[in-house]
């Protein structure tokens, strides 16, 4: 018996995925509610992808239509514990029509293995408390949801009155 070729193609993201990546990026925004703080375009994450001091890095997975139908972002980050630099995994996204075929774990596989053949310390992410699904998901990957950790954030408004 023949297997089925696979119909995807895992690889880092080029400069001309990025308007797919931005239209991935608006549906994950759907997805979680968040759309009215949606501000990238291409143009924004062009420099931040492949600028001349790039700050973090995307995976892609082509359809062999050609079609970009998943990304995930990732940036370095540090654990001072470690003394080792880890990844953050700021976004996974794979498009509806899309899920179930094993892209997402397929993705965080092969970053997990970056994140090992670069030695880093850790791999780690956030996952909305609601999103039940993904959070089993995780736990069956083996990630361990930290139960007693919160995150913090100053944005907009509140990041420019606490720079004084």
């Amino acid at each position: 018996m023949t297997a089925t070729p696979d119909p995807y193609t895992l690889r880092p993201a080029r400069p001309d995925d990025l308007t797919a990546i931005v239209g991935l990026i608006g549906e994950l925004a759907d997805f979680e509610s968040l759309s009215h703080l949606m501000d990238v375009t291409p143009e924004k994450l062009l420099p931040h992808l492949f600028g001349e001091r790039p700050v973090c890095e995307a995976m892609v997975a082509e359809h062999d239509s050609g079609a970009v139908v998943a990304f995930a972002l990732t940036f370095t980050n540090f654990s001072t514990f470690l003394g080792k630099p880890g990844m953050y995994l700021e976004d996974l996204y794979v498009q509806p029509a899309h899920r179930g075929a094993g892209l997402g774990k397929r993705m965080l596989t092969r970053l997990a293995q970056i994140a090992i053949e670069r030695d880093y310390g850790r791999f780690e992410w956030c996952v909305l408390d609601w999103n039940e699904d993904a959070i089993r998901f995780y736990e069956k990957m083996g990630a361990t949801i930290m139960p007693d950790w919160r995150l913090c954030r100053l944005a907009g408004d509140a990041l420019a009155r606490f720079k004084s």
